[in-house]
């Protein structure tokens, strides 16, 4: 608060009736500290939410955008399709079931002739635990079932070792390609992973490579996750109810909306599908997910204007009150100032300042909070660091908009005192 006052006296030092007019709000502000200080701590609640909350979300959104980027903005993929069509249309037939077979995929990836990295994966364990040893990692590890395509689809490169490779593939071998994360937790100091045998539940895998650290992503990311070869995985831990993934990225040049037509109309046929037919199967670009997420975080962002519009309502006709109240206990104050030669403006001008203060220290306190909460939560969910300078200058002038929309009343109401009436207030 002094360095507060101390900036703005300085700029109120150009004016000796504005710096007179600022130190006698300042004193007025600290001989009802208690009024004060809660009209603060209301205005620092609003401003906290909006801007942690938006913090928070920007830093969410930067970190999607970091992500999705490593996947390469014209990949796509076929998916299953998990709404069902017979709600919308009656007449559908059903050919398929709703996941997508592995022969199915496989079939896909040997026809495809649009020039593309086609990689072909499966979820084979969630929330796994790893050992190795007396090390274990945290039951959150994400067990896939892949093949030699995948670290290029996914951005990834290897750290050490080696990716798998035709040999692995063909003999379904149990090799595993881990990530930075999963090395971290199980190989600590400097016990070198390649080589060594982990185990995947029941079942033992030798680490053949070792992924570079991409940093936390949204949904986790490669940093904990654990490559097995998904021919290996078909055998154990996978059925013909799982439900494959087909990952496309087209070669440089190559339009991705006619390859990812021309993807469909592959994938219709496999499918046994006839042009009458709707497509039981989803063909969606990576940046669609990261498009749908982002509409979600349009409406946190709305409901955090909502939260911290609502609070600051509650705040500024609580400053209201506080300077119409002040006005009063001061009538005989105001009364002997204007005697001395005060006019109107003076007395406006001191209580406009008043309501300032208290509305800017509310914004500095709520600003503050905000950015440290905001950046918790986003940390909490493995996302970046921001300084949100946008929402920052934001809170500032909606402080500033509040204290002075709050202080206008009371200050004309103030400044239209008669001063003989005033003197004579008890």
């Amino acid at each position: 608060m002094s360095r507060l006052v101390r900036i703005i006296s300085k700029f109120a030092g150009y004016n000796p009736l504005l710096k007179e007019n600022f130190n006698v709000s300042i004193k007025s502000i600290k001989s009802s500290k208690l009024r004060s200080s809660l009209t603060i701590m209301i205005i620092a609640i609003g401003i906290t939410s909006l801007v942690g909350i938006l913090t928070a979300t920007d830093s969410i959104k930067a970190l999607l955008n970091e992500n999705f980027g490593k996947m390469g903005a014209n990949s796509f993929a076929i998916r299953s399709n998990f709404t069902d069509t017979q709600t919308t249309n009656r007449k559908a037939r059903t050919l398929n079931r709703r996941n997508i077979r592995y022969s199915q995929a496989k079939d896909f990836a040997d026809n495809y002739e649009v020039p593309s990295i086609v990689t072909i994966s499966a979820t084979a364990i969630n929330n796994a635990t790893i050992k190795y040893g007396s090390a274990k990692t945290n039951p959150i590890i994400r067990v896939v079932a892949t093949d030699d395509k995948n670290a290029g689809y996914m951005g990834a490169k290897m750290a050490k070792g080696r990716n798998f490779n035709s040999r692995d593939l063909e003999s379904a071998s149990f090799s595993a390609v881990i990530g930075s994360g999963v090395a971290s937790s199980l190989f600590k100091g400097s016990d070198d992973p390649i080589g060594k045998v982990i185990s995947v539940g029941a079942v033992r895998y030798e680490v053949v490579g070792v992924l570079e650290k991409q940093g936390q992503t949204f949904g986790g990311g490669v940093d904990n996750q654990v490559w097995i070869p998904v021919s290996n995985a078909r055998s154990i831990f996978l059925s013909d109810n799982s439900f494959f993934v087909i990952g496309i990225i087209p070669e440089l040049g190559i339009d991705q909306t006619k390859a990812m037509e021309s993807a469909e109309q592959l994938f219709r046929s496999i499918r046994r599908l006839s042009p009458i037919d709707q497509s039981d199967f989803r063909v969606t670009k990576s940046d669609a997910m990261m498009e749908d997420i982002m509409n979600i975080m349009n409406y946190v962002t709305i409901a955090a204007f909502l939260i911290g519009a609502i609070t600051l309502l509650g705040a500024a006709v609580g400053l209201m009150n506080i300077m119409l109240v002040s006005v009063k206990e001061r009538t005989r104050e105001i009364g002997t100032r204007k005697a001395l030669g005060a006019n109107s403006a003076t007395i406006k001008q001191q209580f406009l300042f008043e309501s300032i203060v208290i509305g800017q220290l509310g914004g500095a306190f709520g600003i503050l909070l905000g950015v440290l909460i905001g950046n918790l939560t986003a940390m909490l969910m493995k996302s970046p660091f921001i300084i949100p300078w946008f929402w920052m200058f934001s809170g500032v002038m909606v402080c500033l908009i509040v204290s002075i929309a709050s202080g206008y009343i009371p200050a004309v109401r103030a400044s239209k005192l008669d001063p003989i009436e005033a003197l004579r207030y008890e």
